[in-house]
């Protein structure tokens, strides 16, 4: 485990003066409550397991947002705070795309998307949550396409929060149409370049086909400690042939994240099927794995936990939540 440079009040205080905020009694609150981060600190990877500073089996749960270039209204201290506070999350992933429109890479405002990334990780450190920088690898396929780009960021990412042990890099979020040799030697570059600013990180590496190919990874793992391999699913896509996959990677010792699911079609939409989400609750709970559910945001599809509807930030009620959002919210309150 790695020694920390700066404690939990010193990293707050920081980020505090990095994002402007100047709420004293937000402050205090974040200080003195137990909250995930004070409570658990530094994550690291023990075979196939997830532990925390004291070695104990850990669980990150909580919510991804949608792209932060289009929905980046939630990338906010309330919205956060109500996820952490009421839905008992402990953990929010920020999704930042690559390659489709307003992408990082594809005329996106780089400096904004950067200032966006650099908020959600400042709200979720004051708020002692744990945080997921997404390279959000998508319609580019191969994670080699952008190389550069993701070098430059996880360079500037990882010096930036070099010593913030709430913060955790998922460097290719759904290869696809794209082999894991490809997928392995892009991980071989950017892991190094997280690694020389932080030794400890946790690194998240998606996987082949829409991060669903997880076994390859199992057949040839990286040569490096602290890694997570991605698995996501769809719930009313992806049944049994799945789950015994990841079942089957996980007994053979590969440790896995479910870092993305939803419980409607792979699309993002259509129908939901929560007898095929409840299976895979009951096999995540299982081996207690980790898992971040799609998405927050309000937008006119199923995988959204708000409907079209409802512009609040939060304090939601049911009558404002989707299907998948009173799904979710009823199992984040249950842990």
């Amino acid at each position: 485990m790695k020694l920390k440079k700066f404690s939990l009040a010193a990293i707050l205080t920081a980020s505090i003066l990095l994002c402007g905020c100047s709420n004293s009694s937000q402050t205090e609150a974040s200080k003195t409550e137990a909250t995930p981060f004070a409570v658990h600190g530094a994550l690291s990877v023990n075979g196939a397991d997830l532990v925390d500073s004291n070695g104990e089996k850990f669980q990150l749960y909580g919510m991804s947002t949608h792209g932060i270039a289009w929905f980046p209204d939630y990338v906010n201290y309330d919205t956060f705070e109500y996820l952490k506070n009421d839905w008992n999350t402990n953990c929010i992933r920020l999704a930042m795309y690559t390659h489709e429109t307003g992408g990082y890479c594809s005329g996106g405002d780089k400096e904004q998307l950067k200032t966006l990334v650099k908020n959600g990780v400042d709200y979720a450190t004051q708020l002692g949550m744990y945080v997921i920088v997404d390279w959000h690898v998508l319609n580019e396929k191969n994670p080699l396409t952008y190389k550069d780009e993701a070098a430059a960021f996880f360079e500037e990412m990882s010096s930036l929060y070099a010593d913030y042990d709430n913060v955790i890099y998922e460097i290719c979020n759904e290869p696809n149409s794209t082999s894991w040799d490809d997928i392995y030697t892009y991980a071989n570059e950017i892991i190094p370049i997280i690694r020389n600013n932080d030794s400890n990180a946790v690194i998240i590496v998606g996987t082949p086909t829409w991060s669903q190919d997880i076994n390859n990874a199992l057949d040839k793992p990286l040569e490096y400690d602290n890694l997570l391999y991605a698995l996501h699913f769809y719930a009313a896509t992806h049944t049994d042939w799945l789950r015994q996959r990841m079942e089957s990677c996980i007994t053979s010792g590969l440790p896995v994240i479910v870092s993305e699911f939803g419980i409607c079609d792979a699309s993002g939409n259509g129908n939901v099927d929560i007898e095929q989400a409840d299976k895979w609750k009951e096999l995540i709970e299982k081996y207690n794995i980790s898992y971040m559910c799609w998405n927050l945001s309000n937008k006119d599809e199923s995988s959204s936990i708000i409907t079209a509807d409802c512009t609040k930030l939060y304090g939601w009620t049911d009558e404002e939540l989707s299907t998948e959002g009173k799904w979710i919210s009823k199992w984040f309150k249950s842990e």
